[in-house]
């Protein structure tokens, strides 16, 4: 839906089950209209397409693809921006790192890519920007040292590099600005500011500008100026806050280095202070437990009363150091619902996200909002309600707050 002055919220659809494109058109046809009418009614409806490497094969043919168009046009709904994060299998089995498979350095990779925003130049309407997210390159602990992860950075820099030249090439066809959208998260090779600012200014830049160059004999400047039009920021609320990122010091940095914010994810993550006594710990281990499902990876972030960080990669490792922690907050790596900030024991990242709209009250610095919280069929037993219920209900919340 439109709220002011050409943003666009949606949701994310990789909440829906599903990886073949029938399955997720089925998904589209069975909640869109009624999420729309309850909504949107007088006004077109902006879907958030998450496809699978199994969908967009199918949707890409012509047949397909023009019989999607129809759908959209009849229900007054539209495609702005697509979840290229997960490529393959996404609910229902173990997911955890394989989130990243492939990652960056691979050709599968980039060809998927290529291939959403070729479905997303088809649907995306005149005069709108399209986005896509995406992965932060790689997982980093499949890295043995520097030296691995360098050469990591490198294939996946040539590679983003050849999906911006197919990006210039839409433009140049359509007339249409498409972008793609990198997502930072804990334990990516990207992950917080620093490393998005300074991956930009050692790595795409000269290396991307380069490849340009060569390519299709563009100027420096101008190879330069592609790559910030095509190549930008993806801020998801909840992976800013488990790293204590506060939301206008991100905006700013970004602004400052001629980074764009191509899709800002409103999600928020689990937050708890961590008491100091054996039994309070016990009682706290015994409401995250439930947190601890199979599905997804929940890193979580402490800070002790200095400010210093620690990580573990998911949160049985750190329930395993819960007896001998100094750190007095964690921060968990679970999207839970937006719309509420306290769920007893433990609380959540809300608090960010309410910063981020008014932030986005005062300055525009993305056109593209996307709710994505996937979790709520691992939610533990109380948390989990009625699936179109609670689209409904987190859309309403982030609107209402963005009046």
């Amino acid at each position: 839906m439109i709220i002011k002055e050409g943003t666009h919220l949606t949701y994310c659809t990789n909440i829906h089950p599903g990886e073949s494109w029938q399955e997720t058109f089925d998904n589209l046809k069975k909640y869109i209209p009624n999420i729309k009418e309850e909504l949107a009614s007088s006004q077109s409806f902006g879907i958030g397409l998450r496809l699978s490497n199994e969908a967009s094969l199918v949707l890409q043919k012509p047949g397909e693809l023009k019989t999607f168009k129809a759908w959209l046009e009849e229900n007054n709904c539209y495609v702005f921006t697509m979840n290229g994060f997960p490529y393959g299998g996404f609910h229902g089995q173990v997911v955890k790192d394989d989130v990243h498979t492939p990652d960056w350095t691979t050709r599968e990779r980039r060809d998927y890519t290529i291939r959403l925003f070729e479905i997303l130049a088809e649907l995306l309407p005149e005069k709108m920007e399209g986005g896509i997210s995406t992965s932060p390159l790689s997982y980093r602990f499949w890295f043995n040292n520097q030296q691995e992860l360098d050469r990591a950075i490198t294939k996946s820099t040539t590679h983003l590099a050849q999906v911006v030249a197919k990006l210039i090439e839409i433009k140049q066809k359509t007339g249409k600005v498409l972008h793609l959208d990198i997502e930072p998260e804990p334990d990516g090779i990207l992950e917080n500011t620093a490393e998005m600012l300074a991956y930009f200014k050692d790595w795409l830049i000269p290396m991307g500008t380069r490849d340009l160059m060569d390519t299709l004999a563009m100027s420096r400047e101008d190879a330069e100026s592609a790559i910030k039009e095509h190549i930008r920021l993806c801020y998801d609320v909840c992976h800013f806050a488990l790293v204590y990122e506060k939301p206008e010091d991100v905006f700013n940095a970004m602004k400052a280095a001629g980074i764009k914010i191509g899709k800002i994810q409103i999600s928020a993550a689990l937050k708890l202070a961590i008491p100091e006594s054996i039994e309070e710990k016990a009682a706290i281990r015994n409401t995250l437990l439930p947190f601890a499902e199979s599905t997804y990876l929940h890193q979580v972030i402490g800070k002790d009363q200095n400010d210093k960080l620690e990580s573990f990669r998911d949160l049985d490792q750190a329930l395993e150091a819960l007896d001998q922690t100094d750190q007095n907050e964690w921060r968990i790596h679970f999207h839970v619902p937006v719309f509420l900030s306290d769920y007893g024991k433990v609380s959540s990242t809300q608090s960010d996200i309410l910063e981020v709209l008014n932030f986005l009250k005062k300055e525009k610095i993305a056109d593209h909002l996307e709710v994505e919280t996937y979790t709520w069929d691992v939610l533990p037993e109380g948390m989990n309600i009625d699936i179109q219920s609670s689209i409904i209900r987190e859309l309403s919340w982030v609107a209402d707050n963005l009046k």
